[in-house]
Formats: C-alpha cells, sequence, structure tokens
C-alpha cells in the first residue's frame, strides 16, 4: 500500500486514538502526540487516480486533471479525521459505546472546527496537547443534554440526583462541579422562614492523576470542603443577603459566566469571604441558579481548568437545561421524602410499638411492609390485655397495601381495642368489627382472627373471621395446624361467626400471621401453611424436646421461610408463649354480699399469704382487700368472688356485677366514706377497674419483695 494513503475512519469518544487531535469535547479526552503533517504534494496526484479520495477544487490533484499548474500556495484537503497510514489504529479492538455522546464518523469540517490542525474554532489558536476542547456541534450538545438528564432523572431520592448531575458534568462538560442546596430544602407549598442559607451538598471533580493508558480524567468524589484545583472552597454554607449580589443571580435565574458584573461578586459570597477564586481570565466558570417549582432552591457552579477552552456562549444554555431538570428533580425527590415520612409515621402510630406484658404468656412480634418503596399496608397485630390476667391476641389483614388500606386498618383496630376492653365474646368482637366495617364502605374487607388466653384455666378460645388458621408448636416439638371454623372476612355482612375453646398448654407457642407469609405468586396458601408447620418443628428440634426455642430467633426463623419472590405482600407476626399460671399459685374464694364478707375475705388472704410465705404483705393485702370488697357488698345483688394470683407480683382481683365503675375521689375532712381508693392508689403498685359484660373487676398490684 502507498505510504501516502490517507485514510479515514470514526473517533472513538471512549479511548484515545493514536495521532488523533485534540480532546474531543463530547466527553473522552484524548492526546495527541504530534501536529498532522501534510501528505506530499506531489503524492496526491496518485491518491486520486487511486480512487480513496475525491479531488478538491484548488488542490494539486484537481489541477493535474484539468491541466493546470498547482499553485505554490494550493494546500492539500485533509478531513478532520484524517490520519497517516502509519497511525491507523488495529480495527479489530474492540470500542465500547459512550453513554453521553455517540462518536460521530464523516462529520463536516466546516463546523466541526477547522481541518484537523489542532487549532481551536472560534479564537484561530492551537489548544495544548492532552488538552479538551469544547463541543463543536449543536448536535453535540443536544445528545450531551439529553444523556445527562436521563442520568438526573433516573434518581429518585435527593442524593441520587444531586450524584446524577455530578457524574454527568464531570469531565464531560465541566472539570469540577459545586453543588449548594438550600438548608433546609422547602417542601411543597411551604413558605420558609428566616434568611435563606446555602450548604454545599456535594462536590466532584476530576483528580489531578491522570489514567495515561487509557486516556480518562475520572471523576470521583471529594470530602468536603475540598480543593478542586480550580477554586478553593473556605465555606460550606452561606447566608444569601437580601439585596447582595448573590441574591441577584438568584433571583435572576439564568446561569451566568464568572466574569460578568453579576457574578463578579456573587462567586465569593457563595464560596465564602475568604475564598480565592484561581479561574483565569475568560469564561471557565458558570453559576447556575437550581429553582423548582416555586422558588429558588440552591446552585451549581460548573468549573474548568486553565488548560481547557472556556466555556462559550451555548454553554449557557446547557448549564441552564442541567439546573432546570436538577431542581425539578430535587423538587420532587423533596415531596417524595415528605410522603414516605408521613407514610412511616402513620404506619407506626396504627402498630404497636411495643406489646405489654402480660401475666403468664410472653409475646414477640414482626411487621414486614410489601415494598421499602411504600412502608404502609392493611396488614396489623396487637395484644390486649383483659381482665382476670387474661390477654387478647389480635392479628388481621385489609385487602391491599395502600394509604387507604392503613387507615382501614387504624379504625378497625382502634374498634377492636374499644370492644375488648367490654370483654366481649371473641365472636362478639368480630361481629362488631364486621358492622364497623360496612359503616366505612361497601367495598372494606378484612380478614381477621381474634383469640383470647386464659393463664389461669390454660385454655384459649378462638374466632376466625376468613383468615388463615394458626399453627400451634407444642413443647415437645410437634406442631399442629389448630382446626377453626373458617369464617367469612370482615365487611361481607349478615353472616354468624363461631368460636371454639381450645387447650393452651404451658410451653406452648402460638403463631398469629397474615397470609403474606404463606402466600405468593409461586405457592397457594395451603401449601406455605404446611410448609411453615415444618418450619416451626424443625426450628423445635434444635433445643431439644424439654426446652422451646426462644421467640424471637423463632420469628426470625420463620421469616427465613421467604424467598426472593415471596415478598408479594404485608407480613404480620404475632407469638405467643404460653407459661400459664399454676394451679397452686391461684386462691380463688365466692363471697356472700353481706356485713361479713369483708372479715372472712381478709381471713382467707392472711391463710393464702402464709402458704405462700408473703406474711410481709399481710398488713397492706388486709386493708386493701377490705376496702374494695365492702365497696362490692354494698351494692352488689350475686356473689363476690376474690381471687389471688401469685407471679412475679401479687394481684388481687375482686369481681362483682355492679357495671357503674369507682372513681377516685379527694375525701373531706367531714366525710365518713370516700377514703377506701384513696388508699388503694397510695399503697398499690399498680390499680384499676374494668367492666365485664355483667358487672366489673377492681383489682390491684403488689411487689412480693
Amino acid at each position: 500500500m502507498d505510504s501516502t494513503r490517507v485514510t479515514e475512519h470514526p473517533t472513538s469518544h471512549e479511548r484515545p486514538q493514536s495521532g488523533a487531535g485534540p480532546t474531543d469535547p463530547r466527553g473522552a479526552l484524548l492526546r495527541t502526540q504530534e501536529p498532522m503533517r501534510a501528505a506530499p504534494a506531489a503524492a496526491l496526484p496518485a491518491q486520486a487516480r487511486m480512487g480513496d479520495a475525491p479531488a478538491e477544487p484548488g488542490t494539486a490533484a484537481s489541477c493535474a486533471k484539468s491541466g493546470q499548474a498547482p499553485s505554490e500556495h494550493a494546500q492539500p484537503a485533509v478531513s478532520e479525521h484524517s490520519q497517516p497510514a502509519a497511525t491507523e489504529p488495529d480495527p479489530h479492538r474492540p470500542r465500547p459505546a459512550p453513554e453521553t455522546i455517540p462518536a460521530q464518523p464523516g462529520g463536516d469540517p466546516d463546523r466541526s472546527g477547522g481541518t484537523g490542525s489542532g487549532l481551536e474554532r472560534r479564537s484561530g489558536q492551537g489548544v495544548a496537547p492532552g488538552a479538551p476542547m469544547p463541543m463543536r456541534r449543536d448536535g453535540d450538545r443536544l445528545r450531551f443534554v439529553g444523556a445527562a438528564t436521563r442520568r438526573i432523572a433516573r434518581g429518585i431520592d435527593l442524593d441520587e440526583i444531586v450524584m446524577g448531575l455530578c457524574r454527568a458534568t464531570v469531565p464531560t462538560f465541566s472539570d469540577a462541579i459545586l453543588v449548594y442546596l438550600r438548608e433546609p430544602l422547602p417542601v411543597g407549598d411551604e413558605r420558609p422562614t428566616g434568611p435563606m442559607v446555602l450548604r454545599l451538598r456535594r462536590t466532584d471533580r476530576i483528580p489531578e492523576e491522570r489514567d495515561t493508558e487509557s486516556g480518562f480524567m475520572s471523576a470521583a468524589l471529594q470530602p468536603e470542603p475540598v480543593d478542586l484545583a480550580v477554586v478553593t472552597v473556605t465555606a460550606e454554607q452561606c447566608e444569601v443577603r437580601p439585596g447582595g449580589a448573590l441574591a441577584e443571580v438568584l433571583r435572576g435565574v439564568r446561569p451566568v459566566f464568572a466574569d460578568a458584573p453579576a457574578a463578579h461578586d456573587a462567586l465569593p459570597e457563595l464560596l465564602g469571604p475568604e475564598a480565592e477564586l484561581t479561574v483565569p481570565t475568560g469564561q471557565r466558570a458558570i453559576l447556575a441558579p437550581l429553582r423548582g417549582r416555586r422558588r429558588v432552591i440552591g446552585a451549581a457552579v460548573f468549573l474548568r481548568r486553565p488548560e481547557r477552552a472556556a466555556f462559550e456562549q451555548d454553554d449557557l444554555l446547557v448549564a441552564a437545561q442541567l439546573a432546570t431538570h436538577s431542581a425539578l428533580g430535587i423538587d420532587k425527590a423533596v415531596l417524595y421524602g415528605r410522603e414516605a415520612y408521613i407514610a412511616d409515621e402513620l404506619q407506626r402510630t396504627m402498630l404497636p410499638e411495643a406489646l405489654p406484658k402480660c401475666t403468664g404468656v410472653r409475646l414477640a412480634h414482626r411487621y414486614l411492609p410489601a415494598a421499602e418503596t411504600a412502608r404502609v399496608g392493611g396488614d396489623w397485630y396487637d395484644a390486649i390485655p383483659l381482665p382476670g390476667s387474661r390477654v387478647a391476641l389480635v392479628v388481621g389483614d385489609v385487602m391491599g397495601h395502600s394509604m387507604t388500606s392503613a387507615a382501614i386498618m387504624g379504625q378497625l383496630r382502634t374498634t377492636a381495642q374499644t370492644l375488648a376492653g367490654l370483654d366481649l365474646p371473641p365472636q362478639e368482637v368480630l361481629h362488631h368489627l364486621d358492622e364497623q366495617a360496612q359503616r366505612l364502605g361497601t367495598d372494606r374487607m378484612a380478614t381477621c382472627l381474634y383469640a383470647v388466653y386464659d393463664p389461669v384455666s390454660h385454655r384459649i378460645t378462638i374466632a376466625n373471621a376468613g383468615h388463615p388458621p394458626p399453627v400451634l408448636l407444642h413443647l415437645g416439638g410437634r406442631a399442629e395446624v389448630l382446626r377453626v371454623p373458617p369464617g367469612a372476612p370482615i365487611g361481607v355482612g349478615g353472616v354468624d361467626f363461631e368460636a371454639v375453646e381450645l387447650d393452651a398448654p404451658a410451653g406452648g407457642t402460638l403463631l398469629l400471621y397474615t397470609d403474606g407469609l404463606v402466600e405468593s405468586r409461586l405457592r397457594d396458601v395451603w401449601t406455605g401453611i404446611e410448609q411453615l408447620r415444618e418450619k416451626l418443628a424443625a426450628t423445635a428440634q434444635l433445643t431439644g424436646p424439654d426446652h422451646p426455642p426462644p421467640l424471637e430467633a423463632l420469628c426470625d426463623e420463620v421469616l427465613d421461610m421467604l424467598g426472593p419472590g415471596d415478598r408479594d405482600d404485608d407480613i404480620a407476626l404475632l407469638a405467643a408463649r404460653f407459661d400459664g399460671i399454676a394451679p397452686s399459685d391461684v386462691a380463688y374464694w365466692f363471697l356472700e354480699p353481706e356485713e361479713m364478707a369483708p372479715g372472712r375475705a381478709r381471713r382467707l388472704a392472711r391463710h393464702a399469704l402464709s402458704r405462700w410465705g408473703l406474711e410481709e404483705l399481710t398488713d397492706s393485702v388486709e386493708l386493701l382487700i377490705s376496702e374494695v370488697v365492702t365497696n362490692a357488698v354494698r351494692y352488689a345483688t350475686r356473689p363476690v368472688t376474690l381471687r389471688l394470683l401469685r407471679t412475679d407480683v401479687l394481684r388481687c382481683e375482686v369481681t362483682d356485677d355492679v357495671p357503674q365503675l369507682p372513681r377516685l375521689r379527694q375525701a373531706r375532712a367531714t366525710d365518713e366514706g370516700g377514703r377506701g381508693l384513696y388508699l388503694v392508689n397510695r399503697l398499690a403498685k399498680r390499680w384499676g377497674a374494668t367492666r365485664l359484660s355483667a358487672g366489673k373487676v377492681v383489682w390491684f398490684e403488689l411487689n412480693q419483695a
């Protein structure tokens, strides 16, 4: 092949090409070894005869064809992308496609900045080797803006959007960038109070060390404050003075060059009073306000090093587009963050922060939302202490996992707590919940399981409304799916609910859950229930037949059965370990409503305390029991019950058939009565009164020590 042959090929914008011109302005930094030499004039006719390149008017080849002598000033026409054959790169070497601006082979020499001689198009001066050139085509800017805005739009939160802006502009558009945001950022239509304060949110720059093999100057995140080699930042935040230079630039919204009169004093005010601006003369810094939907929320500063070509007038439009898209994205991210915060707070207030400590039962719970981006749902769980040391265990699931489902769930949970306070049977509670759901709307559907555990009788009463059945893990390691009537979901209306009473052996564990744990697109609900039963049995085998697994670890093991595609719905999990109260720790009597009842109650309590070795509590217990029993027999028409329970505390319960609850009041000096509850309030650790379906119970607790 003739050594004078000139070949033409597209220039890659991802890695430097040997013998290429200066840095391509569309993203990659290319280095040149030496200026391209013009081909000898005598070789051009041969090139024309070979047909490799068409002859241009005024060249030696065209003159030869026309029979005219070439002019001594005629120069060979060389395309922008033409290179000597000796420096032709390996055609088989792969070239990665750039993310920002693709290579454009065969560009117009007139629009691309000359003839490949290494001259800058507007100034006509040479560019230093290794220094990037500005964008030379309007199409380049459009492609860059399109790629940059797509990268910015990919962010969903504030940090992702700011990072997208920095990574999209460095090193393609600028050598460094500073992003300042308002603190605090206004949300929606909120009117900020106080002065505007801008804080340096993120910086990005090209490091001083360059990769000599790839030709890239990769962006690196630097801590704040950081020496950007273009400008020295001495303040991480600044207060925008009303009427000041920075306030005027921000009010104008449009980006400005650093050498503009409006930005001459604005940049030192933004970067700090002692900031030393090292940008040389020329347009190598752009200050772009970030304006959201209604107000300015920050500012961005684009910087170029002295060895790189200065910004052009068209680059102000690019900076304006980047600032607009970034500001709108930040505005939406702040709104999304506020909505997510409200959703989290709503879910947190709808569900119990901590379960109560109930006598004879230990509890553990878990809640998993369907997705991290939507942490609200209709699943709930609850544990409600009841009179007689009983506890109500509730788990429910409102259809859907939206804000509406969470709001309906909150109303149903509040209704269940109110009904539990009335000590209604489980089937009656579900019946009233069904009526409440119908009042909320015709399409308000939910499932619920309501169970009442009595630690004294070691029995549990369960009523179900279309919910998956609970699983009971026995002490020996056997897992059993309890047979409870399925019932109809809450909200159907006109359906009776049925309750069933089952044994609750000491050491057993009852697991209540929602269908998100056992049902997904990959398995049906009964397959999931069987897998849950097997998982519980396998976990119990690890601790042996005489020791039940710890509740918290058991809940974690249960959740581990979920696969990657099993999180289609919210998951609520409630585990109850039945400890119960031994019969030897319970004393129970019936007292006739007569005048001798208080004295008999004192004697019975004294004997029980002596049997338990709690003689030091005799005086306090006799005094308090005498006051409570006296108030009960004064109005009761049926026998009064007295029960003492010895657990970690001593609990006394007095039940009668009078529904009116006693109220604590301050007795006057001349009153003969009214001091009984005052003594109970002063001497007892805790006390309370609860209305029952057929009367009330008054109870108090004393520490055993």
